[in-house]
């Protein structure tokens, strides 16, 4: 609790009284709006606030374009990964053609030499 204000109504009615016009006198102070001082002041804000702009759209059109490179650089590598993906599947299907066939060549020489060796027997008892 503060102490005891020793100050009588009209010593606050008074301070107060002295502040509002101590108000009034800065507000009255102030320079007119069409004052050339508070021009260049309002045009060097002005200024400023459009390079500030300036700045955000350069960072956004940076931002953008890195964006819009490294989805191009994603799309190639993919397709690189994809064409790559579909040789080598394509070599292993060329892989296991070439084993079948010759699997198969095997399998018909095996039944040609044991044709030949029954005809070849079977001359030989006649």
């Amino acid at each position: 609790m503060s102490a005891f204000d020793y100050r009588n109504f009209d010593d606050r009615r008074q301070n107060s009284a002295n502040a509002k016009a101590a108000l009034l006198a800065k507000f009255k102070a102030r320079p007119p709006a069409d004052d050339p001082e508070v021009r260049a002041k309002a045009e060097a804000r002005a200024a400023v606030t459009r390079a500030r702009e300036e700045r955000t759209r350069e960072r956004e059109a940076a931002r953008v374009a890195a964006e819009l490179k490294a989805a191009e650089e994603k799309r190639a590598r993919e397709e690189a990964e994809l064409a790559a993906q579909i040789a080598r599947e394509q070599a292993e299907a060329q892989a296991l053609q070439e084993r079948k066939a010759a699997e198969l060549n095997a399998k018909k020489e095996a039944r040609d030499a044991r044709y030949a060796a029954r005809k070849a027997k079977a001359k030989v008892k006649r």
